[in-house]
């Protein structure tokens, strides 16, 4: 029999904390806040195909990952649901949030608020140039890009729930009608 770890009881955490944590434990501080993450299979397809999708015309010098931790501060290392990074980091984790080109964020019930405030904060804040929301919770799926403004913080330049194309980190599509199909599709259940 195998017994579930307890975790240390703090309030607030900081990243010289999360060496009393188990090693195989998936987790993420936001904010002092520690978060043990458990997604679902089709939040995590969902993951995938957009992290397939990144990759059609990623350049050489980048990869794309997911559930990828990243250091930003004594207070937040967040794991992006899809990160593109340098190459030169695809054995280290965490990795330095300053090679992070894009973060990506597919929302779920329990992280609305973390991924649309609190995470979009410590991501602009560490100088991450493009951020996308995909929120899967509607009938159809919309996907939200946003890019470092003047002010550091991050501005919303697409909103859609059609085809979306950018230049973005690099040339991407994302059919959000075919994953929205997709997901209703993952989601049906045989009524025979």
């Amino acid at each position: 029999m195998t017994v579930a770890p307890i975790l240390p009881d703090r309030s607030e955490w900081t990243v010289d904390d999360l060496g009393d944590l188990p090693k195989d434990l998936p987790y993420e501080l936001v904010n002092g806040r520690l978060i043990v993450p458990s997604p679902t299979a089709v939040h995590q397809d969902l993951c995938v195909r957009l992290l397939l999708a990144l990759e059609v015309n990623c350049p050489a010098e980048y990869l794309v990952s997911i559930d990828l931790s990243m250091r930003i501060d004594r207070r937040n290392e967040p794991r992006p649901d899809v990160v593109a990074i340098r190459r030169e980091h695809a054995d280290r984790s965490p990795v330095p949030v300053e090679d992070a080109l894009l973060a990506v964020e597919v929302l779920s019930p329990s992280s609305t608020f973390r991924d649309l405030y609190d995470k979009a904060k410590v991501y602009a804040h560490a100088g991450v140039r493009t951020y996308w929301v995909v929120d899967p919770l509607h009938e159809r799926m919309t996907l939200t890009e946003y890019t470092l403004g003047p002010t550091g913080e991050y501005e919303a330049v697409t909103h859609t729930e059609d085809l979306f194309v950018t230049e973005r980190p690099w040339k991407v599509s994302v059919d959000l009608p075919a994953l929205t199909a997709r997901r209703a599709g993952l989601l049906a259940r045989d009524e025979g």
